[in-house]
């Protein structure tokens, strides 16, 4: 049914109507309506208004190129999808992703570091009820390829996800090393100590033995009269770690094999810094090759003994050969994990234990940011005992470069192996040989290596201090989000932030210590506790 203008309108006005009509369907649609078709109107002269519109949308177009324009070094595919019904917060996400505002603002990278997504992350990952943890899956079979029978050729970049889990987990158990240190660090000189309370942490392992580190040197008798606050940082014996073996029977059964565990901590008293200044190298006592040398300081608290404590390698050679008897025919490994100077302990006490009796079970190291600690005499040595190592090093950790000059070695085992072979053809092959061999200086690193980066972390600064870059735990936080040499750190990292941020509150970027400092408040307003202890990414 159509309604007659006529019936409307009066007749004196029709024509009135009718052009004014005529001239809106010749008006050009808004260019900022979508929607809208082109009319056929508009191939004919514009007018005045025709005109700005014209300019309105030049700007426009202008705008959107200079919103789209890209790095020529890194060019980039932009995608866009027409609107949804007219969605005016679809068009403001392309707007945002248009100002690329990564690009703007580098320093801090701020389009992803400021995202709601990110910081979400950075509570979850200071939160305890929000923590996320990883599944133990089942190592079965392939027990030995992750203990290093093949010098963990293949799962080291990228990093296997349950390599992962089992360095991590190595790790802790050192940090349960320093806790029942520092909850303890006097012995008393008239007597034995007494048993030792640990808290693992890993409740399927049980601590079945103490051990104790003791310095060959001492201080004069005046300094206890002088300064008699020292302590027990004076001591010449100190608790210095443990034994433990896993007793869990689907624990064992998820490893493959019963695992014992030897976890050593790093250096705590002034006699221990004092003996880690003695860089001389010495010659092996049991050795019969004159070439296999170690460092004097590392040795004399290995092979010390104390007034009332046996030496470090005694302790721990009884114990393997006990726990050995205890679980004949079963299936056994040995994992040797310390940190720092505990890292250097644990390839002496693996050299140790690797001859102490006939069919040692297999022995692989796990070491966080250890010192050179033999010459090469010293590196064949191990590696003809079949001794594993892994070392995990940051690349800003100083530690990790000491002692010894560095003479005929590479900064990975590639590299190595491409100096060997120009030095075989070179005519200076003999010499340098003859310095590495002669050399007390010429230490070399041993095993294979793991190699992270401060700087990859997203929340560290890149500039970090040394005692952060040496810090046990900003290891296992590196090592909990590394993907491989090339990839950033990864996004879905599960390791709590609590323990790194309150030791290393200076190292940490501002806009993670100000978050974490709000949900700190806001955690006190609701008197929810924060752990002492990191929960496991392998629980």
């Amino acid at each position: 049914m159509q309604i007659g203008v006529g019936h409307t309108l009066p007749a004196q006005n029709l024509h009135v109507f009718q052009a004014r009509r005529a001239s809106f369907k010749c008006r050009q649609p808004s260019p900022l309506n979508p929607l809208t078709k082109p009319n056929p109107c508009s191939q004919k002269p514009l007018s005045s208004a025709c005109f700005s519109t014209e300019s309105t949308r030049q700007h426009l177009s202008n705008l959107e190129k200079l919103l789209q324009k890209t790095n020529d070094a890194e060019p980039e595919q932009v995608i866009t999808k027409p609107p949804i019904n007219g969605s005016i917060g679809n068009k403001g996400k392309g707007l945002l992703e248009g100002l690329n505002l990564s690009r703007i603002w580098p320093e801090t990278k701020a389009a992803e570091e400021m995202s709601p997504r990110h910081l979400n992350r950075l509570q979850r990952l200071l939160s305890k009820s929000n923590m996320e943890y990883s599944p133990r899956n089942s190592l079965g079979s392939r027990w030995r390829e992750y203990h290093g029978c093949n010098d963990w050729s293949g799962l080291l970049d990228p990093l296997d996800e349950n390599l992962r889990r089992e360095v991590v987990r190595y790790g802790e158990f050192v940090q349960a090393a320093y806790h029942g240190f520092h909850s303890n660090p006097a012995m008393s000189t008239n007597q034995a100590p007494l048993p030792r309370h640990v808290a693992l942490p890993d409740r399927s392992y049980k601590l079945t033995k103490s051990l104790y580190a003791t310095s060959s040197i001492g201080l004069p008798d005046w300094v206890d009269d002088v300064a008699p606050d020292l302590g027990w940082m004076t001591q010449r014996s100190s608790w210095i770690g443990y034994v433990a073996v896993c007793d869990d029977r689907r624990e064992i059964q998820r490893m493959g094999r019963r695992d014992i565990v030897i976890a050593l901590r790093g250096t705590a008293t002034c006699m221990e810094w004092a003996e880690n200044l003695r860089a001389q190298l010495v010659r092996i006592p049991e050795s019969d090759n004159p070439t296999q040398k170690v460092e004097c300081g590392f040795l004399s608290l290995h092979k010390t003994p104390g007034a009332h404590v046996p030496s470090l390698a005694e302790s721990v050679v009884e114990e393997v050969k006990r726990l050995m008897e205890t679980y004949k025919g079963e299936s056994l490994s040995i994992t040797i994990t310390g940190h720092s100077l505990g890292a250097a302990l644990s390839l002496l006490v693996a050299d140790e234990i690797s001859s102490c009796a006939p069919h040692v079970p297999p022995i692989a190291v796990f070491s966080f940011g250890g010192p050179r600690v033999g010459n090469k005499g010293f590196v064949n040595r191990l590696n003809e005992k079949n001794v594993k190592v892994l070392r995990i090093v940051n690349n800003q950790d100083l530690i990790t470069r000491v002692p010894g000059i560095f003479i005929g070695e590479g900064s990975n085992q590639q590299q190595q192996e491409d100096l060997q072979k120009k030095q075989r053809t070179d005519g200076f092959g003999k010499v340098f040989n003859m310095i590495d061999n002669n050399n007390p200086w010429a230490y070399s690193h041993v095993g294979t290596e793991l190699r992270v980066d401060t700087k990859m972390s997203p929340y560290l600064k890149p500039d970090a201090d040394m005692a952060c870059c040496h810090d046990l735990e900003a290891y296992l936080h590196l090592v909990d989000g590394f993907l491989s040499s090339n990839c950033p750190f990864r996004s879905s990292a599960k390791r709590s932030l609590v323990k790194l941020v309150n030791d290393q509150r200076s190292n940490m970027k501002q806009l993670y210590t100000h978050k974490s400092l709000s949900l700190n408040l806001e955690r006190d307003r609701l008197r929810v506790s924060i752990p002492s202890c990191l929960p496991s990414p392998s629980r």
